[in-house]
């Protein structure tokens, strides 16, 4: 198999091919002078089965993944892998005369099999024109906390939209975990804790798909921090971390974000390309 990795995903494609035990195909990306893409795949690809990585955090990264389909198109079969999905929160129209992005992306993608992980609605998956799978990381999110060698840590879900994502994270190492909720006391009083657990002389570990803005994640590790934990870790899938989201989350007193290598960045301490290239090896 011919492993050939987009400008987004170049790190995260060579790991990959090192776990298949084979080099990364050698493409060329540039800019013409009026700023449109070009690449070039320079290893023969014909007749061959191939399997691109690219992520797509902006449009760009999108338009570059149609560009890697199309050169392969010589190819015996082409599998498609999205590690991060840009637009895939776009999965519903809130206002009328809005498109569903997620889905105006997910039609233009076509190949043999495609692979996500842990995309922010699965729903879009049915989108695809060709099977398509979600891979998750949750069971390495878990392995690559435990190897902190914390005390007795708590996972915390900012929300019951993540509890899914936690209990999966959780239950490969048998940490506890628990969510949290906001409860309204009166017109303008919100107090934010933990569902069910204390967390008062605990190390706490905040777990969610991704990271945006900070801004959710920021206040959560101050309310935790003022009800006791003794340090306050961040985990996710997809570290976007946008604009100044890491100099907040510091200014909150995070202990640490860690993230994985499905968006390249300073936090990606930990690769899913050994998850990639289970799911490449099975048929």
């Amino acid at each position: 198999m011919k492993i050939i990795g987009g400008p987004a995903s170049q790190l995260l494609a060579s790991r990959t091919a090192r776990a298949l035990g084979t080099e990364p195909v050698l493409c060329e990306f540039n800019r013409f002078p009026d700023g449109e893409l070009y690449l070039r795949i320079v290893d023969e690809i014909e007749n061959e089965n191939v399997t691109l990585i690219q992520s797509m955090p902006t449009d760009s990264d999108f338009v570059s993944l149609l560009q890697l389909i199309d050169a392969c198109e010589g190819a015996a079969e082409i599998n498609v892998v999205i590690p991060y999905m840009g637009y895939a929160r776009q999965d519903k129209k809130f206002k009328s005369g809005e498109p569903i992005s997620a889905r105006a992306i997910a039609r233009c993608i076509n190949a043999d099999r495609i692979f996500t992980i842990n995309i922010h609605e699965k729903s879009v998956l049915d989108h695809f024109p060709c099977p398509a799978r979600n891979l998750d990381a949750a069971n390495l999110l878990g392995e690559y906390v435990a190897g902190f060698g914390l005390e007795n840590p708590m996972l915390v879900a900012p929300d019951e939209g993540a509890q899914e994502l936690i209990k999966n994270v959780a239950s490969g190492q048998g940490f506890d975990h628990d969510h949290l909720q906001k409860t309204r006391l009166s017109g303008d009083t919100v107090v934010i804790k933990t569902k069910s657990l204390d967390v008062t002389g605990r190390h706490v570990v905040l777990v969610d798909d991704m990271i945006a803005t900070g801004g959710t994640m920021a206040e959560s590790i101050r309310m935790l921090k003022a009800q006791g934990a003794i340090d306050v870790h961040l985990a996710c899938v997809h570290p976007v971390l946008t604009r100044n989201a890491a100099l907040r989350l510091f200014n909150a007193g995070v202990k640490d974000i860690i993230g994985t290598d499905t968006l390249e960045k300073a936090e990606s301490k930990l690769s899913v390309a050994p998850l990639i290239a289970e799911a490449l090896s099975e048929r």
